[in-house]
């Protein structure tokens, strides 16, 4: 059952909030954005990057899980710097989203995550679906992006990411 392929806090996220999707199982070795668009035939245009934001010099630490397109930039240092309220943030390392999140890097998403805000940028509620993480490398969830506005969390930013610059 692909049901199972999710992380178990995903699958119970997915399921609570009654947001409709479906799986797709993916080779962990093709689960960061651009192996995967090559593998699976998506586009940057519909892949959603969930990032993990931190605040710097804050103690506590604000953490933020930040969604953008893969053919777009998070803007760190102005939108969510804004939206967390301090003056430095940057992205979090691979333990410390680890240990928040409970997800690997190349899997990371926005269902499960309830510990902290979930800011979207504006331009993902302009595509007809998108592929974000399914909380492992192995697998991935394709979904309408409003459903993530069930999500309790969740806030729609004008402007979190920018164009991002051909090289």
């Amino acid at each position: 059952m692909k049901n199972s392929l999710l992380l178990p806090i995903v699958k119970e996220s997915l399921s609570k909030y009654g947001l409709k999707h479906r799986i797709i199982e993916c080779d962990p070795e093709a689960a960061d954005t651009a192996a995967f668009c090559e593998k699976y035939g998506f586009t940057a245009e519909q892949s959603a990057n969930a990032i993990i934001v931190m605040s710097r010099k804050v103690e506590p630490p604000k953490y933020a899980l930040c969604v953008v397109l893969a053919n777009t930039r998070l803007d760190v240092n102005k939108a969510v710097v804004k939206e967390l309220g301090v003056k430095r943030a940057s992205f979090a390392d691979a333990e410390t989203t680890k240990g928040l999140t409970g997800m690997m890097i190349g899997g990371v998403t926005a269902p499960g995550v309830e510990s902290m805000p979930i800011y979207v940028d504006s331009a993902v509620m302009n595509a007809s679906e998108v592929v974000m993480g399914g909380g492992n490398r192995s697998s991935k969830i394709v979904l309408n992006p409003e459903e993530l506005e069930k999500l309790p969390n969740v806030e729609v930013v004008e402007g979190l990411a920018k164009q991002a610059e051909l090289a």
